[in-house]
């Protein structure tokens, strides 16, 4: 394609007299870069692409794109590259041409596994290949792919797309991120549905107050013919207000489509989904007040997509949760260990909610927070911890560039206000082995924060950490 064409959709100040070449690729990495490609340069809040220009064309780029000039080549000028890189990646890989579907899903929590069920729905009821995007896994079809963030670079997010109608895919659901709106990932596409499960405390170190928080969730249902929320939530308005066409969804108060009957189980959740025209049961096997609304979320978006709201529900049945989301660990036998990817206040009240319920004896908590990121939610989630546990172990998460001590003690004051019994061991191995060694009989141990990962991050190094396997390791051990 050539470059004029791939930069059609913006506004360009030409510096130099660029060649209207063929363009095979967009990158904004410059390791990434081959010959004929177009290099966008972004600044980013670690680096600034604009150092890497030469390293782009040292690598082949055909063209680069940059909000200031270089005197290394001639450039194609922009007042905002990360918008750039997403209406060339739009043009580029024809993504605006698609007759896929797409369905974006955003809110703290709730996304992930709302995500695999509207795709196991779709899949189930219209039959149809389904792509998926999102922070444990991309997928097309049943092919998996790696996921390095919740919604990749937009360059990385059209290719994808192309890649998924290509292969024939209907539709593709989407994790859109409160980074991916403020940072353009998505911008230039249209989604079809879009749908708001919530808003609780996260990513405060990135946008600073829960008021920004929930604006940057806001920029989404412009882009989205029907765009569906959680009434219940206390953000639902302000997240909704530009929104095209708006249908509700609830447990507590009046929607579109309702929750009522709801029962709570062990083994999972029963209520009736009402709409205005029918009242339909449903059954989902993930236990958890959480999964009525995530039940309701993916019911809403198939329905939103023209589907029968009673073949639906009856589908829900045969679903199944993400990887990492209350997922059981095999193995133990005289008591119980669970692995969840609860990371903000709400999540773990949830889970432990979900979990004091059907604990037959104590419930053990190992949990820690992220480093570099948000710290005013460390005592509150040490509180929740305490609160609803009988026995709380404090560790680490992924530390990042702090110091892992130091984030436990941010944690501490929120555990130390209850007089629940805790120990702190920073290294999270041997906080797992501490945790399966002094079990007691009927106990719930809940590995908290990591879930679908199988890694850890110390400083800039991620290294190989999979609880499901350590888990099997000390239960080897202790078998001997």
């Amino acid at each position: 394609m050539l470059l004029s064409r791939v930069l059609q959709d913006m506004e360009i100040d030409w510096q130099g007299a660029v060649p209207d070449r063929e363009i095979s690729g967009v990158c904004c990495d410059s390791r990434l870069v081959k010959p004929g490609f177009l290099f966008v340069a972004i600044r980013g809040f670690q680096t600034d692409g604009h150092r890497f220009i030469s390293k782009a064309l040292e690598n082949g780029a055909a063209a680069v794109l940059c909000e200031e000039a270089s005197p290394l080549a001639p450039c194609a000028v922009t007042a905002d590259s990360r918008l750039g890189l997403a209406l060339a990646s739009r043009r580029f890989y024809r993504t605006d041409e698609m007759k896929m579907r797409l369905i974006g899903v955003t809110g703290t929590n709730g996304k992930t596994t709302s995500a695999f069920l509207i795709k196991q729905l779709l899949e189930k009821v219209e039959g149809a290949k389904v792509g998926l995007m999102g922070s444990i896994v991309n997928m097309v079809g049943d092919e998996e792919l790696h996921s390095e963030h919740t919604t990749p670079e937009s360059c990385d997010v059209h290719a994808l797309l192309r890649r998924m109608e290509d292969a024939g895919c209907r539709y593709c659901v989407m994790e859109v991120s409160s980074h991916s709106l403020v940072l353009h990932r998505v911008a230039g596409l249209r989604f079809d549905v879009g749908l708001f499960t919530n808003l609780t405390q996260d990513h405060l170190d990135f946008h600073g107050t829960m008021e920004n928080y929930a604006l940057a969730k806001a920029l989404f249902p412009p882009q989205c013919g029907v765009f569906c929320v959680n009434a219940d939530d206390g953000w639902a308005e302000t997240v909704s207000a530009g929104a095209n066409e708006l249908r509700r969804f609830a447990v507590e108060r009046e929607a579109d489509l309702r929750a009522e009957n709801v029962r709570l189980e062990s083994g999972g959740v029963e209520f009736e989904a009402v709409s205005r025209e029918e009242r339909c049961p449903v059954r989902l096997d993930i236990p958890g007040r959480f999964s009525v609304y995530n039940a309701l979320t993916a019911l809403s978006a198939c329905v939103a997509l023209g589907l029968p709201l009673e073949r639906c529900a009856a589908a829900l049945g045969g679903c199944r949760g993400a990887r990492g989301r209350l997922e059981r660990v095999p193995g133990s036998k005289d008591y119980s260990i669970y692995i969840d990817y609860a990371v903000t206040p709400d999540a773990v009240e949830n889970i432990l909610r979900t979990l004091r319920a059907v604990a037959p004896g104590r419930l053990v908590m190992l949990f820690g927070c992220g480093g570099d990121r948000d710290r005013g939610k460390r005592p509150i989630m040490g509180e929740i911890a305490a609160r609803l546990s009988d026995f709380v172990i404090v560790t680490s998460d992924n530390p990042r560039t702090e110091e892992p001590e130091a984030i436990i003690r941010e944690i501490l004051p929120g555990v130390e206000g209850h007089g629940t019994p805790y120990v702190v061991i920073p290294d999270r191995v041997e906080a797992i082995r501490y945790a399966m060694e002094h079990h007691q009989k009927d106990d719930v141990v809940l590995l908290c924060g990591k879930g679908h990962e199988d890694y850890q991050i110390i400083g800039t190094t991620k290294i190989h950490l999979d609880e499901r396997e350590v888990v099997a390791q000390v239960l080897k051990e202790l078998e001997k």
